[in-house]
């Protein structure tokens, strides 16, 4: 077979810590349960406030993933 195929899926990550560290919390979490992780894109990026100063990112990521081969 020449070229891969990829299939994708939607996971929102979170962090008090900011925005990289929300996506290295989603990435790490669903490499636990998916294989083949290739890449990813960053849909949404959204964060709650508190007290006048933000309190927790949530970024909303699409993971690509390869298919594995029987």
């Amino acid at each position: 077979m020449s070229g891969n195929v990829y299939k994708t899926i939607e996971i929102t990550g979170s962090s008090s810590d900011g925005i990289e560290a929300a996506i290295e919390n989603a990435v790490e979490r669903a490499a636990e349960t998916v294989r083949k992780l290739r890449w990813l894109e960053v849909l949404e990026t959204r964060a709650k406030i508190e007290d006048g100063a933000v309190a927790n990112w949530q970024v909303t990521l699409k993971l690509g993933f390869t298919l594995d081969e029987d």
